[in-house]
């Protein structure tokens, strides 16, 4: 026998407890709105709204607001001041805009206000990267549109592997993807077109009765969205490495709900006779040491990046810790659950016709 950290046959009533945990994300989902809208609001680094970011280190450590009142100068507008490391002497500089000459008149003028106000306290600069409006418009659209496919092929693979619906699914694909293909052609920003596009997707694998699809995609929104949200409450910038960690929750997120959903559909042939709740919940629990020990393996790999990795690995680090939480939480309440709340509708009907089929002298299915 494998090693199981917890029994197969543990009974946690997981779906009765489904409504606390909706309780739970629906707060952090209006938090994180209204921190979006109202409060510190969504902090695009250079990545997406273009800019300079300088990295620097001084000799000795020096104050923040000392720093940011010596870069308070015309050639450099905007700054905004970061300390990460330890020590105090390890600063990211930010400059709201882009348009201050080259990169090398950039080196220049931040080397020489640092000598004029730390005259005793020398700066080296490590890094230095500018970034054009343009370019931040194209990262963001394409970091946008690669989040839109990934949901939408995510949705596609759940309705032909689960339902074998590929016809259906591939149509849906079709369609959406030739609706942000004419998107493209208007005047409409993209994340706006994405988020028509998402709630296309949702309604039409309601109306297909894609009920996988639909269970994995609205459990991958709510990761993303609740996780996006909880950065905006910290106040954390969303550059390339959060979107990447974004990205990498997506695909962590889908995995463990393709676990619960491959034994539920295993329980759905086995016992047909069950109600559909106790079936949830049935492979919840069997799912549940694999779930723990990867979800808490991962967490302490992440930890472990967060405490030692350095300030330049810190974010990505951060939104894997949330999305890891998150992630875990939504494969068993929001997922599975999002099944229950559909009803017993063709995916459980067929599954009870073919085990009726297959076993034919068996009767007394529900």
């Amino acid at each position: 026998m494998g090693f199981a950290f917890i029994r197969h046959d543990t009974h946690i009533d997981f779906i009765g407890k489904r409504h606390w945990a909706y309780a739970i994300s629906l707060i952090l989902l209006l938090a994180g709105l209204a921190s979006a809208l109202w409060g510190n609001g969504l902090k695009l680094g250079i990545d997406f709204a273009g800019g300079v970011i300088v990295q620097v280190q001084f000799s000795r450590p020096v104050e923040d607001e000392a720093l940011k009142k010596s870069l308070n100068i015309p050639e450099l507008p905007g700054i905004s001041t970061q300390r990460f490391g330890e020590g105090g002497r390890d600063y990211l500089l930010r400059f709201s805009s882009s348009e201050t000459g080259d990169a090398s008149a950039l080196r220049t003028n931040v080397i020489k206000a640092l000598a004029q106000a730390f005259p005793d306290n020398p700066a080296e600069i490590q890094r230095l990267e500018v970034v054009g409006p343009k370019v931040g418009d194209d990262l963001t659209n394409k970091a946008l549109s690669a989040l839109y496919y990934a949901v939408l092929l995510i949705a596609v693979y759940i309705s032909g592997r689960f339902e074998q619906r590929w016809m259906a699914a591939a149509i849906m694909a079709a369609a959406l993807w030739g609706g942000m293909y004419l998107f493209s052609f208007t005047s409409i920003g993209m994340g706006w077109q994405v988020m028509v596009a998402l709630a296309i997707t949702l309604v039409v694998c309601f109306v297909l009765k894609l009920n996988f699809a639909l269970g994995a995609v609205v459990g991958l929104l709510h990761d993303v969205f609740i996780t996006v949200g909880l950065l905006s409450i910290l106040d954390v910038e969303i550059d390339l490495n959060v979107m990447a960690a974004l990205l990498t929750l997506v695909g962590y997120s889908l995995n463990d709900t393709i676990i619960v959903y491959d034994r539920l559909r295993e329980n759905l042939r086995a016992a047909p006779q069950m109600d559909l709740a106790s079936l949830i919940n049935r492979s919840v629990n069997q799912t549940l040491s694999r779930t723990i020990l990867t979800s808490g393996t991962t967490f302490v790999a992440t930890l472990s990046l967060f405490l030692l990795g350095g300030g330049v690995i810190h974010d990505f680090a951060l939104t894997m810790l949330i999305g890891v939480f998150v992630g875990t939480a939504s494969s068993i309440y929001v997922s599975s659950a999002i099944l229950l709340a559909l009803g017993d509708t063709d995916f459980y009907v067929r599954a009870q016709e073919k085990e009726n089929y297959e076993r034919p002298g068996e009767h007394g299915i529900v």
